[in-house]
């Protein structure tokens, strides 16, 4: 009897020991071995070895074991977790008027945050005219007793979360690829730190959505691929919104007006603090122009390449019609013709802010109140009807 009792407890300490040494996936769309091996830090000989049985070809949805490397991953995991959320908990009682800059974040989006104007930051951090923001950097926050009015940057991934892998194919945007996964740019940048400027053809994206978009998304791609092999028909292409210039047109994808404004606000602003560089369309410098073109063409929206094409473009609105993603013209330093171009981000009690880059301090964000500008103001005009 103690004999049996002994052979059971053998048998429960095995299995025991190999649900241990082994996780379970579920297969997702477009994985394969090369990508789930890279997931977990293993070989693609160890998963072949643990599932012998396995068909050549995977099945959506069927579930491999995998091997476990060892369990420093898991204590890395948590030590990354912990580090995460003390770092969140940080920010949350950081309650002394500083504010310490994080990878990604804008003058704009801070001031936003502590329901200040940029103008405000700027007073109170008089090195930002000159140097702009870095990473790590602690500004000044004008009023000590402001809190952010949204969630700590930093938060945990969330367990209902999935991570999905995305090729890139010709002719893609970072913009349409965030729109079909109900993201922004600046969130597909966040969550892949590597890519610039365009994203090269055949690139791996990782995107993290809710499991029930990610859900959505392939019972959408499982539809499609059915109906193509059903009806060989080709694929309806949405609607197209124009936009009128001179007697040509710029197309761009329909979607959001309003969101897609604040996306352009939100990648001109990025660039605030970089230098200004006659002719420059990079990050290595922009002239007005330049931020403008670099702007609209990672929305694929093309625009004219000098500042005074620019203002023939769209339809000509007054100063109190003024709105959020217009273009503001000037003529500045006496100038007889415009000269220059910056792009409206907020319009407030007659007052209108814009950003654009300033032969004298590179990417900024200015207002109509300045007198320099309130003398050089020429015309204001909506490219996104």
């Amino acid at each position: 009897m103690v004999f049996r009792f002994i052979i059971v407890l053998i048998f429960c300490s095995v299995g025991a020991f190999a649900q241990d040494n082994f996780t379970k996936h579920k297969i997702s769309q477009g994985e394969n071995l090369s990508i789930i091996a890279k997931k977990y830090g293993v070989k693609v000989k160890d998963i072949n070895d643990a599932n012998p049985n396995a068909p050549k070809i995977l099945k959506l949805n069927s579930i491999l074991l995998i091997p476990s490397k060892n369990k420093e991953i898991a204590k890395g995991k948590n030590k990354s977790e912990a580090k995460t959320e003390s770092k969140s908990e940080a920010i949350v009682k950081d309650n002394s008027g500083s504010h310490e800059v994080l990878s990604k974040e804008t003058l704009w989006g801070i001031s936003k945050k502590y329901n200040v104007t940029v103008d405000e930051l700027k007073k109170a951090n008089p090195l930002l005219e000159t140097e702009g923001l870095k990473i790590g950097q602690k500004i000044v926050i004008p009023s000590a007793n402001s809190l952010p009015n949204d969630k700590p940057v930093i938060q945990e991934i969330a367990s209902s979360e999935v991570e999905l892998f995305r090729e890139v194919k010709a002719k893609e945007t970072k913009y349409g690829i965030s729109k079909e996964y109900g993201i922004t740019v600046a969130e597909l940048e966040r969550q892949n730190p590597s890519i610039k400027g365009k994203v090269p053809v055949g690139y791996l994206l990782k995107i993290r959505v809710p499991k029930e978009k990610a859900d959505a998304i392939q019972s959408a791609k499982v539809l499609e691929e059915s109906q193509k092999a059903v009806v060989n028909a080709p694929v309806q292409i949405a609607e197209a919104a124009e936009i009128k210039r001179d007697s040509t047109f710029v197309k761009m994808a329909t979607g959001s007006h309003s969101e897609l404004i604040d996306q352009l606000i939100a990648n001109a602003t990025e660039n605030i603090g970089i230098r200004y560089r006659s002719g420059g369309t990079t990050k290595a410098g922009f002239d007005c122009s330049g931020l403008m073109i670099c702007t609209f063409n990672n929305f694929d929206i093309k625009l004219p390449r000098s500042s005074i094409e620019q203002s023939r473009i769209g339809t000509k609105v007054t100063t109190d019609e003024a709105q959020k993603g217009d273009l503001i013209f000037f003529r500045t330093n006496g100038r007889r013709h415009i000269n220059h171009v910056g792009m409206i981000v907020e319009v407030v009690d007659g007052e209108i802010k814009f950003v654009h880059s300033s032969t004298h301090g590179g990417v900024m964000i200015s207002s109509t109140k300045e007198p320099y500008y309130t003398r050089a103001f020429s015309q204001v005009n909506r490219v996104l009807e």
